[in-house]
Order: structure tokens, then sequence, then C-alpha cells
């Protein structure tokens, strides 16, 4: 079963995109964006499912390099 985690901007606090893991991402974990920057994930946030629901929220903090 593939995670499915919503890339946050730590300097923003804004959502970047939505990316496919095929496990749990580790807080040290690296991986390109969609427009190829390489990062690394400052942090992983797990939240609750929503009522009724069994897919939990996954957020990965991540700080891309300013242009």
């Amino acid at each position: 079963m593939s995670i499915i985690a919503t890339i946050m901007n730590t300097a923003t606090g804004r959502p970047i995109q939505k990316m496919k893991f095929g496990r749990m991402p580790k807080p040290w974990a690296s991986f390109n964006l969609e427009n190829g920057e390489l990062v690394t994930a400052d942090r992983v946030e797990v939240g609750k499912p929503a009522p009724g629901k069994f897919i939990t929220p996954v957020e990965v903090w991540v700080t891309p390099k300013q242009d």
C-alpha cells in the first residue's frame, strides 16, 4: 500500500504538491520535486483520519531553495 503525502513548504506553510511514496517517508529522506529540485524532508507529520475514513493525512515539510 502506498502513501500519498502532501509536500509542504516550511518557509511559507503552503502546500507545494502531492507525492506518492512506496512506504512511510523518513524525516531525513531526500527526493525530487516535480520541478526537479532535490529536497530533504525537515519533518513528517501524520494526522488523524476524518470520522468514518481510514485514510490518514500525511504531510512532509521541506525547505526548497529560494530563487
